[in-house]
C-alpha cells in the first residue's frame, strides 16, 4: 500500500518562494501589460524549484501531500495573483502527466527532475477536441482555451474525445506542434497568459495519452489516486486563500493611512463591523478547507480512494472558498473608496478575483450537483471529473 507522501522539502520550499516575494510583486504590473508572466517571474518561480511539488518522488520530485500544495499555492498568489494562477496550473499539469504516463513517456518528459531537467507542460483539460484512434496512436483535432503559463511550458496537455473508444482522454506533445493564438484580452488575470491553441490532425503516440478520469497510478504516492479533478480542487482552494489573504491585507494597509482624517468612513462603526465579518468570512473558508483536506488525507494515507461524499464535499468547499473569497473582495472594493478605482495592486486583484471566480470548477453546475448528491437524490451517482454521473453498472 502506497501511503501518503508528506515532503521534508515543504519548509525549504517555502524559504525559497519568501526570497522571490520582491520579484512576483514588482514584475506584477509588467506583466499585466505583456499578457503573460515576465521572463524575470518565470525564471524566479524555476529558481524555487517549486514546480516540482507535483512530480513524484520517485522521479525527482518533491511530492506535496495536499495541504502543503495549498500554503505553497496561497504564497505565492499572495505576491501576485497572477503568478500563483499561471504556477498552479502549470506544476498540476507537469505532475500529474507524470504520474499518469508510462514508463516510456516518462523517460522521455522527466530525465531528470531533481537537476531541472523536466518537461514543463501547461494546456486546458474541460473542453474537449476530437481525436481519432489510428496506428500506433491517435490524430487530435480542436481548439482550446485557458492554456494558463504556456508562455513557460515546453509541452501541451489537452482533452479530446474519441468516439471509438467512447473515452475522453488527455493527451501531451510538444508545444511547437500547436498554433497558439494571440487573443488573451481580458479584465483579470491577465499576466496568466491563458491564451487558445489549435492543433489539426495532430498525431500523438498512445505512450503519451491517458484517460481523463483516471485514478491509476502509474508513478508516485496516493496524492494521485484523487484524479486530475481533485487535483485541480487543491490548486484553486489555494490561489483564493492567497489572494482573499493579500485584498484583506491591503485594506488593513490602505485604512491605516485614511483613520483620523475629518469623515473617514475606516472611522465609523459599519466599517468595523464589516472587516470584522470579512475577517470571519475569510478564515470560516480556510478552516473549513484545512478540516476538508485533512480527511481526504487520512483517507488516501489509509490506501482507500476518496469516497463520493468526501468528493462532494471537496467540490463544495471550494466554492464555499471561491465565492467567500468574492464577498471578502465586495467589501474591500466598497471600503477602498476610490483607492479600488486607480491603477495599483489593489485594483489588479480585484480584478483578478473576479475573474477566478468564472472558472468551471466553482461554477454552478458542479454546486447544484452537490446539493443533489448531499440531499440524497443521486445515491447511486459517483463523480466523474466534474460531473455527477449515475452509476450505470
Amino acid at each position: 500500500m502506497t501511503k501518503l507522501h508528506v515532503s521534508d522539502d515543504y519548509d525549504a520550499v517555502l524559504d525559497r518562494i519568501a526570497e522571490i516575494d520582491p520579484v512576483l510583486r514588482q514584475e506584477a504590473d509588467k506583466g499585466e501589460q505583456l499578457c503573460r508572466l515576465t521572463d524575470e517571474s518565470a525564471a524566479a518561480l524555476l529558481s524555487t524549484g517549486a514546480l516540482r511539488i507535483g512530480i513524484p518522488r520517485e522521479l525527482g520530485g518533491y511530492e506535496f501531500s495536499p495541504t502543503q500544495t495549498i500554503e505553497t499555492i496561497a504564497r505565492i498568489s499572495y505576491a501576485d495573483a497572477s503568478a500563483g494562477w499561471a504556477f498552479m496550473a502549470v506544476q498540476m499539469v507537469t505532475g500529474t502527466t507524470a504520474a499518469y504516463l508510462g514508463d516510456e513517456a516518462v523517460r522521455e518528459l522527466y530525465p531528470d527532475p531533481a537537476a531541472g531537467r523536466h518537461a514543463l507542460i501547461a494546456g486546458q483539460g474541460t473542453r474537449l477536441g476530437k481525436a481519432e484512434r489510428v496506428d500506433g496512436g491517435y490524430r487530435v483535432s480542436g481548439q482550446w482555451g485557458f492554456a494558463s503559463g504556456i508562455a513557460m511550458a515546453t509541452h501541451i496537455h489537452t482533452a479530446a474525445f474519441c468516439a471509438e473508444t467512447g473515452e475522453a482522454l488527455i493527451f501531451t506533445f510538444p508545444k511547437e506542434q500547436a498554433e497558439l493564438i494571440d487573443n488573451w484580452d481580458v479584465l483579470g488575470l491577465r499576466a496568466t497568459g491563458s491564451i487558445d491553441y489549435v492543433c489539426e490532425d495532430l498525431f500523438v503516440p498512445a505512450s503519451h495519452a491517458f484517460v481523463i478520469s483516471t485514478m491509476d497510478t502509474r508513478h508516485g504516492g496516493a496524492v494521485y489516486r484523487m484524479g486530475l479533478a481533485n487535483m485541480a480542487g487543491v490548486c484553486h482552494t489555494g490561489w483564493a486563500l492567497g489572494v482573499g489573504r493579500r485584498l484583506l491585507d491591503e485594506l488593513k494597509a490602505l485604512v491605516g493611512r485614511k483613520t483620523g482624517a475629518p469623515g473617514a468612513t475606516v472611522d465609523t462603526a459599519e466599517f468595523h463591523a464589516e472587516y470584522a465579518r470579512a475577517e470571519a468570512r475569510l478564515r470560516s473558508a480556510r478552516a473549513w478547507a484545512m478540516e476538508v483536506w485533512a480527511e481526504n488525507e487520512a483517507t488516501l494515507d489509509g490506501g482507500e480512494l476518496l469516497t463520493t461524499e468526501q468528493e462532494t464535499l471537496t467540490r463544495l468547499m471550494l466554492n464555499n472558498t471561491t465565492w467567500a473569497v468574492a464577498e471578502v473582495g465586495q467589501a474591500v472594493h466598497k471600503w477602498a473608496g476610490t483607492a479600488a478605482i486607480r491603477r495599483g495592486e489593489l485594483q489588479r486583484f480585484l480584478r483578478d478575483l473576479n475573474t477566478g471566480t468564472q472558472h468551471v470548477t466553482s461554477g454552478p453546475v458542479v454546486l447544484q450537483n452537490c446539493g443533489r448528491s448531499l440531499a440524497g437524490l443521486a445515491p447511486d451517482a459517483r463523480w466523474v471529473f466534474l460531473e455527477l454521473k449515475e452509476n450505470s453498472g
